[in-house]
């Protein structure tokens, strides 16, 4: 043994339980009843009785050091890896899904090394990356996107859209997404999808620059709930006409995708829903708030009706994990851009996940542990190709844990923070906070001190479980 570590509310698969956790070698050796377990010579026995012991946090959705517009055309990377995870570990999430631009090398398995070059010996957490198709797509890159599936890169992300006028390529038509989806078919892969309908998206803005309401405040109207309607729809169809094809569907914002994702599991298609915490707890009314940038990304925040809607999916099933888009970049970076057409996407938010959902989940709505772990831990493991490995206490998972202590509640504050200079979060109360992490067995943050080093994470290669794909789970 290499460590013990004794809690009264450990939330295990099982459900929650009083138990002594067991490490050695990285993983979980044995999950005993509590105060059975004797250490031996060498071994530390950790306490965290009256605290929440749960698996380490999984963000499946993360951009480091991500390219996006500056002042003067000029652009600059966000923050890489090292700043993010470091954040990640002091908010208890030990695992980090991030991207693959597969246009950014000769071919694919060149865009792949460069980018996990890039994250070797300067992460502390745990890592893996999506690949990213774009634009108009090669029929070599086809084959190369099926090998890379199965060399432990399952999850392709899409865009529907270019989001913006200015970010022209970015979309896939419908005929490639077509056959993108018989790839996935064929080698056991999943479909993560941004999904807007680039004709209404541009529609909308062109309106609104003709009738001079180019503000970012006027987000919502182009970015709408329609746009989203229309897209989760066509995608689903497509998707069900290519047997074998799963779906998760990214940054869900509004009532009309969690309505297309719940009637679509009602048939039976294997698709699974994320949300943001941006659009969990913020709406389009906070664009007109001071420095209204700070709060979004893209898509835009919705109404009130669109969150209720998103809160009623995570207990039916249609929103199965609760992720962050992160982009790190200074509060300038971030306001760089005032219109619609140009602020910048995604938010630093690694850090509060985990307790601002346990905050609103357990602690304002009555979630139980349970639901909330498999929100921002275990679902993602399990539909990401993680699980059991991560995403559960149990013998035989990696050592990942997170201890919340509900008697560290406090007012979020940028200033005890560990990613930038602003949170979009200044203010907000959380119930509890983590006091500890551990990755593989090994303590890396004890007590607000940060313990672990940037050669402690590893990069995990993945492969989608046959339930996932068969039909649609954890509802």
């Amino acid at each position: 043994m290499d460590l013990v570590l004794r809690g009264d509310t450990v939330v295990t698969p099982a459900g929650v339980e009083a138990c002594d956790i067991v490490m050695s070698g990285g993983t979980i050796e044995a999950v005993a009843p509590l105060g059975t377990v004797t250490s031996s010579e060498g071994c530390r026995m950790i306490d965290a009785t009256g605290k929440i012991v749960m698996p380490g946090g999984i963000d499946p959705h993360v951009h480091c050091a991500w390219p996006m517009p500056a002042a003067g055309g000029t652009t600059l990377l966000t923050e890489p890896a090292s700043t993010v995870s470091r954040a990640a570990i002091y908010g208890g999430t030990t695992t980090l899904i991030d991207f693959v631009r597969c246009s950014d090398g000769s071919d694919v398995r060149d865009a792949i090394e460069r980018r996990r070059a890039g994250w070797h010996g300067a992460c502390h957490t745990d890592y893996a990356f999506h690949l990213m198709v774009e634009g108009d797509i090669a029929l070599e890159t086809l084959g190369q996107v099926g090998e890379a599936i199965q060399g432990g890169y399952p999850t392709v992300k899409i865009f529907t859209t270019d989001i913006t006028p200015s970010r022209r390529g970015r979309m896939v038509d419908f005929g490639d997404i077509w056959e993108v989806f018989q790839v996935l078919a064929a080698n056991r892969g999943l479909g993560v999808i941004h999904a807007e309908d680039n004709d209404i998206v541009m529609h909308m803005y062109a309106k609104l620059f003709r009738e001079d309401r180019a503000g970012f405040e006027n987000m919502a109207e182009v970015h709408n709930t329609l746009s989203e309607d229309l897209s989760f729809r066509r995608v689903i169809r497509l998707a069900e006409s290519v047997p074998g094809t799963a779906l998760y569907m990214m940054h869900v914002s509004a009532a009309t995708g969690v309505a297309a994702i719940r009637e679509a599991r009602a048939r039976g298609v294997p698709i699974y829903g994320e949300s943001l915490h941006q659009y969990m707890l913020y709406t389009s009314e906070d664009y007109r708030r001071p420095n209204g940038q700070i709060f979004h990304t893209y898509p835009s925040l919705k109404s009130r009706e669109d969150q209720t809607a998103l809160w009623a999916g995570t207990l039916d099933g249609a929103i199965n994990a609760v992720a962050t888009d992160e982009i790190c970049c200074t509060l300038a970076q971030k306001l760089v851009g005032r219109r619609i057409d140009d602020t910048t996407g995604g938010n630093a938010g690694v850090e509060p996940r985990v307790a601002l959902m346990y905050s609103e989940m357990v602690g304002r709505r009555g979630y139980s542990l349970r639901r909330f772990v498999d929100l921002v831990s275990t679902n993602a493991a399990r539909i990401m190709g993680l699980y059991p490995r991560k995403g559960a206490i149990a013998p035989g998972s990696d050592a990942d844990i997170c201890v919340l202590d509900p008697k560290q509640g406090r007012t979020i504050r940028n200033g005890d923070l560990h990613e930038t200079d602003y949170t979009p979060w200044e203010g907000w109360e959380a119930a509890a906070w983590p006091t500890m992490t551990i990755l593989r067995g090994k303590v890396v943050m004890e007590d607000g001190v940060l313990t672990g080093a940037l050669s402690d994470g590893e990069w995990l290669p993945r492969r989608i479980a046959d339930d996932i794909i068969a039909a649609p789970l954890l509802g």
